[in-house]
């Protein structure tokens, strides 16, 4: 079969081309799951032979589906947003639904009347999803999605009982992993600057921070745990403190490497050395990290994977109402640079 050379092309012949049927051509144009890597290229060849473009407001009247998936962050979240890991799985975000020829609405709530309202808004049927971007604990915003019927997707978890789809980093094993590390090298008084504890990505790794510092037979003190908000700002604060209180302390984790860089900061304020004198490990791997003097030592969290894998569960449960709710851990990886 050769390139049209007039007309429109259609749906139709897309798949005689590729030898499968309508809907498996549907599925590839959504970018749904259950099709076969070869069987997608063959779709793909024959879009790209025959110029077909798919038509986007037929398909969402055919399925009566908007087109557009909401990003929505909460007041804490967007104060956040600054900070890379935020921005990083976004971007990923916004590049994945690129792809799949879907709009992205970045929707702000930050009081009950805005939750109300925007459950109001996708009852309408303007969106066929929602993403959440770390919602704390004890906002019942993804229940309320839920409960409209509406495909949701949390980037974190607000506890370790969650009912609707996440996708998360293993918090508490890259936080022993940190920890570990530290022993590893010698480290005795280590001490860790948390997240804020409403978050439950936060409690993970200061879990992380305390099982570490059991297994390698040391016992928790209380005064070496100082708490951050993940900003560079509150790890200098944090750190200034633990000098303050600790003059002994020989090593600290950071729970972002945004904190780790104020803690370097404040560690070369007060003439400590690092590592020499006081090890950092941050958490995350931005650029950032390769940046600070010395580069920083951290735990890489997949920010890409994640964005892109909360944007594929989303289609799916959009594609499939009945599926069940997923939740999913990535792996992280310890990268270890000169600060420790």
């Amino acid at each position: 079969m050769s390139k049209r050379g007039s007309g429109t092309p259609t749906l139709e012949e897309v798949a005689a081309l590729a030898g499968v049927g309508r809907g498996t051509v549907s599925r590839v144009i959504n970018n749904a799951s259950g099709v076969k890597a070869s069987t997608r290229r063959a779709v793909q060849r024959a879009i790209d032979e025959l110029d077909y473009v798919p038509n986007l407001a037929a398909r969402s009247l055919a399925g009566r589906r908007a087109g557009a998936v909401a990003l929505v962050m909460t007041k804490s979240d967007w104060r956040l947003f600054g900070e890379p890991f935020f921005s990083e799985v976004a971007r990923a975000v916004g590049d994945a639904l690129t792809e799949a020829g879907v709009q992205l609405l970045l929707t702000l709530v930050h009081t009950d009347t805005e939750r109300q309202r925007l459950v109001e808004y996708v009852r309408g049927g303007r969106v066929d999803g929602a993403l959440l971007m770390s919602v704390p604990a004890g906002d019942r915003l993804p229940d309320m999605l839920a409960d409209a019927g509406l495909p949701t997707v949390l980037l974190g978890r607000r506890s370790g009982e969650e009912r609707v789809t996440y996708v998360d980093a293993d918090n508490v094993g890259g936080a022993r992993a940190a920890v570990g590390h530290l022993v590893s090298g010698g480290r005795r008084a280590i001490a860790t600057i948390t997240g804020p504890p409403e978050m439950y990505v936060a409690r993970c790794r200061l879990l992380g921070y305390r099982e570490a510092l059991r297994d390698a037979g040391l016992g928790e003190v209380p005064s070496l745990v100082a708490r951050g908000d993940f900003t560079e700002a509150s790890g200098r604060r944090a750190m200034a403190g633990l000098i303050e209180r600790h003059p002994e302390v020989d090593a600290v984790f950071a729970a972002s490497d945004s904190m780790a860089a104020g803690a370097v900061a404040a560690l070369h304020a007060a003439g400590r050395r690092v590592p020499q004198d006081v090890a950092v490990v941050g958490f995350d791997d931005f650029e950032l990290a390769e940046q600070t003097e010395p580069a920083l030592t951290t735990v890489r969290q997949p920010m890409e994977e994640i964005g892109r894998t909360m944007v594929r569960l989303l289609l799916e449960e959009i594609d499939q109402p009945e599926v069940a709710w997923r939740h999913v851990i990535l792996r992280t990886r310890l990268v270890v640079r000169e600060s420790a």
